[in-house]
């Protein structure tokens, strides 16, 4: 294909925008966070959802000397599952169904909703222990709750990633005239 003009390449780059917009503020640290590799290179994007992440494992980090206090690593864990749980459903519901029509890698089947289920098995056990420690059922171990982040962190920053670049303008010219653009969601 041709070089895209300027104005071509925000056309078709605009879902790819439109998703980096929605999940990020600045970036912060790679998955996982070291002490060697703290920060992103500038072709990586950070995203809202891998700062939150970030933050709630360093949270659990026991070397940790300024760690949230239990109801603000409680509320913000459970904020985070509930954000990624909408975030999921809107793409599921409303945008993956129409891509997918000519993009393979939005089918049902395929990897990135594959990665959701994924996601959503480890979230779902972040977010039932996190609400047993609110409710006061049980007390909130910081060690199992970097455990249980750490059982789909990995597929989360994968799936950011592949997400996104999905999106940008280079492939989706490839199944979308300019005109069509305009007309998907988000």
């Amino acid at each position: 294909l041709p070089p895209l003009s300027a104005k071509e390449f925000r056309v078709y780059n605009r879902l790819a925008e439109h998703m980096d917009q929605f999940v990020s503020p600045t970036p912060r640290h790679t998955y996982p966070p070291t002490p060697s590799n703290p920060t992103l290179t500038p072709r990586q994007k950070h995203t809202h959802f891998r700062h939150t992440y970030t933050t709630l494992t360093t949270a659990c980090d026991a070397t940790q000397t300024k760690k949230l206090p239990p109801k603000a690593l409680i509320a913000r864990g459970l904020e985070f599952c509930h954000h990624l749980t909408m975030h999921h459903t809107i793409e599921e519901r409303h945008i993956f169904p129409v891509l997918a029509r000519r993009m393979p890698e939005f089918r049902r089947e395929l990897s990135l909703v594959g990665q959701h289920k994924v996601i959503h098995r480890g979230m779902d056990a972040l977010e039932a222990y996190l609400e047993g420690c609110r409710r006061g059922e049980r007390d909130l171990e910081r060690g199992e709750v970097r455990r249980l982040l750490e059982g789909f962190g990995a597929v989360l920053f994968a799936h950011l990633d592949e997400e996104v670049e999905a999106l940008r303008a280079e492939n989706m010219r490839r199944y979308w005239s300019e005109k069509e653009m305009g007309g998907l969601p988000m």
